[in-house]
Order: C-alpha cells, then structure tokens, then sequence
C-alpha cells in the first residue's frame, strides 16, 4: 500500500560538516525567505489528500523558523503527517518543543548519529530521552552510515543503541553515482551490519531498481528550500523528473506510474512508502 510522501528540504544550512556527506557543500548553505516559508506552508495546505511530509535539510533544527513557523504552521494549516530528518545536536529544549508540537501527529523520527561529531553514549542518552518524550505512536530510527575507517565505532554505536531499546539503521556509504567500493578487510564488517538480507527496512544499501513500476512523482516527490519539485533523489541528482516549482505555481505530479530507469535509490523512503511496485 502506498502511502503518499513528500520529502522536504526545509533548508541548506547544517551545523556538521561531515567528510562522508552526500550532499556538496555548495547546497549546504541557505533557508527559504519569511515569504517564501509562507508561500511554502500555503501550498502544503493546498495540497490535496493525506500526505507524510518529512523534512530534511541540511539539518532543520538549524533553521530557527523550523520550529517558530514550519512545524506550527503544519501543525495547524494542514491535516499532513509530519516527520524528520535531523542530526539530533539541537538543544534539549528545542527537542522537547518539537515533541510538544508534533504531539498526535508526528510519523517518523530519523535520526542520524555522525560519529565525526559526537560520542556515543552521549548521543544514545539523548537519543533515548527524545524517543521518551515524542509521540508513543511514532517510530524512531538511528541512522549511521557505515564509513570507512570507523567501522569498528560503528559497531560500538550499534550495541549502544540497541541497549537502549532503540532501533539500529545501518546505511553503506555513497560516493558520487553509486555506493562506496569498501575495501576487502572491510566487506566483512559491512555484511555484519547491514545483515545476511538485508531490505529496506532493514539497512540502507542503494539497491537498483531499475525496470521495475515506480510511482515517485505521483505519490511522492522531493521538494527543495527553493521550491523546486522533483520525482526522486536520483531524478534530482539528474536533473530530470521535475515536477515544476511550488513557489511559482507551476507544480504538478506525474499522470502515473512510470518504470524506474536507475542503477541506484539511493534513500529508502520511497520502497518503504510502498512506490516501487513488486518488493516482498
């Protein structure tokens, strides 16, 4: 069953820097005007049905209208699921207000633990305190990607965080077009995390999926801080599949479903929203 999905990079700015990132520095910078975070939150009270709109960034908590404008005014404009992608560095009390706000409402929390920036059990502590004070119908993910070098920390994340009861998300490491060519002494270690069948609930490993019916761009899209609309991640990395621009007016989803011609998906949101058609 699909469930419609949009996700939102509500900003460009992000407080890490991370060597790993996928994302070029040159997009790691700038947030929407005041008018254009209006023009923003008209166009997601316009849109039509029962959607789960899941912001990312850069990190959103950077984004100080993220919580004075964007959550409250999705919170009461619109009837929209509600989830994010973050860093998890924003302070206590901007965590508990996010929980306060999204209470009732709030679908997914993905949390990204970068090992570059922070100590494990520091980041588990607030972590476990986060998955505590949101919505107790909501999920939570720890996300990590598996970076060279840093395996044997990863593994160490790993068991930290299933301790605390919370849920594992490995995810190998992108570079350019396609997927990390881990070493050999590595390979190893990366079957181990990710698992002996790994799918995409389970880890993040960019599978293809190519051929297959793909419903991104009917049921789903990826929207910019700059309000540009696109099918998918990679249709973005592409520049293909635009959809037009919600700031402009001239946004408008695909007529249907249309087969998937890329060796790479590199996010796993759409085949866990049920748009790729065929996955067990």
């Amino acid at each position: 069953m699909r469930a419609r999905t949009v996700e939102w990079q509500v900003c460009g700015v992000c407080n890490y820097d991370c060597t790993y990132c996928i994302q070029s520095p040159k997009t790691r910078v700038g947030h929407p005007s005041e008018d254009d975070v209006t023009r923003f939150l008209d166009f997601f009270a316009a849109l039509p049905g029962s959607w789960e709109v899941k912001m990312t960034g850069g990190e959103p908590f950077a984004f100080p209208a993220f919580l004075e404008r964007i959550v409250p005014g999705l919170i009461e404009r619109t009837t929209h699921t509600v989830s994010v992608l973050t860093n998890l560095s924003a302070p206590p009390a901007q965590l508990a207000r996010f929980a306060a706000l999204t209470r009732g409402r709030l679908g997914i929390v993905s949390a990204s633990i970068h090992l570059e920036h922070v100590e494990i059990d520091a980041f588990v502590d607030k972590a476990r305190a986060f998955r505590a004070a949101i919505d107790p119908s909501a999920s939570m993910v720890i996300n990590a990607v598996l970076v060279p070098g840093r395996l044997a920390e990863v593994e160490q994340a790993r068991a930290a965080i299933a301790g605390a009861g919370l849920r594992f998300f490995p995810q190998v490491m992108k570079l350019g077009g396609g997927t990390f060519a881990y070493e050999e002494g590595d390979r190893e270690k990366v079957q181990e995390l990710v698992g002996i069948r790994p799918n995409p609930r389970t880890a993040n490993t960019a599978p293809s999926y190519r051929g297959r019916t793909c419903w991104t761009g009917v049921d789903y899209f990826v929207l910019t801080q700059r309000g540009d609309a696109f099918r998918c991640r990679t249709a973005r990395r592409f520049d293909e599949g635009f959809l037009g621009n919600v700031l402009q007016g001239s946004f408008g989803l695909a007529a249907g479903p249309s087969p998937c011609t890329y060796d790479i998906c590199p996010c796993t949101v759409p085949a866990n929203r049920g748009m790729i058609e065929g996955l067990a």
